[in-house]
């Protein structure tokens, strides 16, 4: 019964995709067109690279959530930006911005397994940090001028679709997965989500593993300010702005589970990629940005009460 009602979830998510999709094809012919996709695709790998880590902060357990990611996209961008426009090698520039994220999201794994902070309040009060850091350092103004070639990860493409989605995202999702499915590490975040207590009974690190997770929340959500910073040239201190909401949401309504312990990736990422072009298509037809944020709470309401609905069943 409890297999039933995911399969349903994640057959429900595609359906509402799919009605969406035509609906937005009948409205508008050009949402369709080569551009329109391409530009969903885009938005798409910044929303997806958060998305990852942030279903692993989840699954993890422990009230696992990660509110600073939008901060940290934002912030490891003007790292990388700051670095390329100071002479540093672009590559080099880039691998530092990256693990700086990673710092970030340490700092927010150490307030939730150290110092036994709420993961809501811990990363509620980072995103703050992160965010308020980003527009001190540019008074809320870009920070363009990098060079042209920087932009070759983010403006070029294969047939259409961006060489990051080709060469980040996907390998990236198939890493993971395999991580998740094939390897000690991820049955153990698993377990640790489903039942902590009894994880610690039998010596797991369950410490070093949530420790883990938010680290590497924060490697993916540095990556998707690398990914902005060469797609628009230029370091936005508000890039990141909605992405920690998006992306709690897509983790939830991808099926993966508020308490932690059930789930994936594959559900989180079509997740990803219905509210991206869900967003594209409402933009067309001028639907004001407000109401898309609305539809967005909806979203995720729903997929709370669906949670609570499966664990219902599980429980009994």
């Amino acid at each position: 019964m409890v297999a039933t009602l995911k399969n349903m979830r994640l057959a429900g998510l595609v359906a509402i995709w799919i009605f969406a999709l035509a609906y937005f094809a009948i409205r508008s012919p050009a949402f369709f067109s080569l551009t329109n996709v391409s530009s969903i695709l885009q938005f798409s790998t910044l929303l997806a690279l958060v998305t990852l880590g942030q279903t692993l902060v989840i699954l993890a357990g422990g009230g696992g959530i990660d509110l600073s990611v939008g901060g940290i996209v934002s912030l490891s961008g003007l790292a990388i930006a700051f670095g390329v426009k100071a002479g540093l090698n672009p590559y080099l520039a880039s691998l530092g911005g990256i693990i700086f994220g990673g710092f970030l999201g340490l700092i927010n794994g150490l307030l939730v397994t150290k110092f036994r902070l709420l993961p809501l309040m811990a990363t509620l009060a980072t995103f703050y940090a992160y965010n308020g850091l980003s527009v001190a350092l540019t008074e809320g103004a870009p920070l363009s001028g990098l060079p042209t070639f920087f932009g070759t990860l983010g403006q070029r493409s294969i047939g259409g679709i961006p060489l990051h989605t080709v060469f980040i995202v996907l390998p990236l999702f198939l890493i993971l997965e395999l991580v998740l499915w094939q390897m000690p590490v991820g049955r153990w975040i698993y377990a640790i989500g489903g039942n902590e207590r009894a994880c610690r009974l039998v010596g797991l690190p369950v410490d070093l593993i949530r420790l883990g997770v938010y680290v590497h929340s924060g490697l993916t959500a540095a990556l998707a300010g690398l990914v902005a910073d060469s797609w628009l040239l230029s370091a936005r201190p508000n890039i990141g702005e909605n992405l920690e909401l998006l992306s709690l949401t897509a983790a939830l309504l991808g099926g993966t589970s508020i308490f932690g312990g059930s789930g994936g990736l594959a559900g989180s990422l079509v997740a990803v990629f219905f509210f991206t072009s869900l967003q594209a298509g409402l933009q067309m037809l001028n639907v004001n940005a407000i109401w898309q944020l609305g539809f967005v709470g909806c979203f995720l309401i729903l997929s709370v009460l669906l949670d609570r609905v499966i664990r219902g069943e599980e429980t009994k």
